[in-house]
């Protein structure tokens, strides 16, 4: 299955001014789809004796809340089940493998991980993150091997920014050719690519982010997530906000900006974030985030407001075009 490519306007097929991934879901399969979160324990080559990792990320890895790597592959995706508060008959799931780095160890190991996720009952798709250096061409053909009619298959990809002053402040540990390498690499082999990216990274200015806009729209991805530069306790970053070297984006500032990036991409590129979020115990920072369907509707408030919507500036065989 591949992602609807008509031009975006105002109400698509969901009635949004975004093409939303929850929402082709249920347009593709007619049930519910839900993401069974999975901690394959397989870490990261970004954290070591010399290295932290990402300022941003903390020790779970991006792990979800109650999801611990402790447990079993079908342990944890019956627990996660359980943590739905509806799920019907016609419910089906993708299997997750959201923490750390999903494609951290030899092809042979992860073949074994990825087969028991999607072996369970109700599965119909399989959806992997990672970073864009490690993703050796076996891996990508171990993923690729995953593809066939009627299931979702998706591979991740950390990107977060198009500029490498960035993500040296990240300490990314990758430069953004990296990552275009990788997108490249796995396009060529038919999977579907969704990039991570990141919104008020501290350096950046509104241009410079709709700089990634402009290079996102010319990129052969499937999809996006959004996240909004967040502190989380006990991670690098957190001591930088304490020292008052990173100020996170209000609400209003996100909002205009997230709006601002959506109208320069293209209507074949589905969203399948909004915008970070973290459970309240462990976030520092910005607490707005807190109240996620507050902030949704004051992103569809403000696609109303302007009268605009994903693609309106965006032109065909061009990329997004000045406002």
């Amino acid at each position: 299955m591949t992602p609807r490519t008509e031009p975006c306007k105002i109400g698509n097929w969901f009635g949004k001014p975004y093409f939303h991934f929850s929402d082709y879901l249920r347009d593709t399969y007619r049930c519910r789809v839900l993401k069974l979160p999975i901690n394959a324990n397989l870490s990261c080559p970004n954290r070591g004796a010399m290295n932290s990792g990402c300022i941003f990320c903390s020790e779970d890895g991006s792990a979800s809340p109650g999801i611990g790597g402790r447990t079993s592959i079908p342990e944890q995706m019956e627990s996660a089940r359980k943590n739905f508060k509806r799920i019907d008959a016609g419910t089906r799931f993708i299997a997750y493998f959201q923490a750390y780095t999903n494609t951290y160890a030899p092809p042979a190991q992860l073949k074994r991980l990825y087969d028991q996720a999607v072996r369970q009952r109700d599965v119909i798709g399989l959806m992997i993150g990672t970073r864009p250096d490690c993703l050796p061409d076996q891996t990508l053909d171990l993923i690729a091997s995953y593809q066939k009619d009627g299931f979702e298959l998706w591979l991740e990809i950390g990107m977060q920014t198009i500029h490498d002053k960035s993500l040296e402040f990240l300490r990314r540990g990758h430069s953004s050719s990296a990552t275009m390498n990788a997108v490249e690499r796995a396009v060529r082999k038919n999977i579907p690519v969704c990039v991570h990216l990141i919104l008020g990274i501290t350096g950046e200015d509104w241009k410079e982010m709709m700089d990634t806009a402009d290079a996102l729209s010319q990129m052969p991805v499937r999809g996006v997530k959004f996240h909004h530069l967040h502190v989380i306790q006990g991670t690098q970053l957190e001591k930088l906000f304490r020292a008052g070297e990173v100020k996170p984006l209000s609400q209003r500032e996100y909002v205009s900006i997230l709006c601002d990036f959506i109208e320069r991409l293209p209507s074949s590129i589905l969203i399948h974030r909004l915008m970070g979020d973290r459970e309240e115990s462990t976030l520092v920072a910005p607490r707005w985030s807190l109240n996620k369907g507050t902030v949704i509707k004051a992103i569809e408030d403000e696609f109303a407001r302007r009268g605009t919507f994903q693609g309106f500036l965006y032109n065909e065989g061009r990329g997004s075009i000045d406002g």
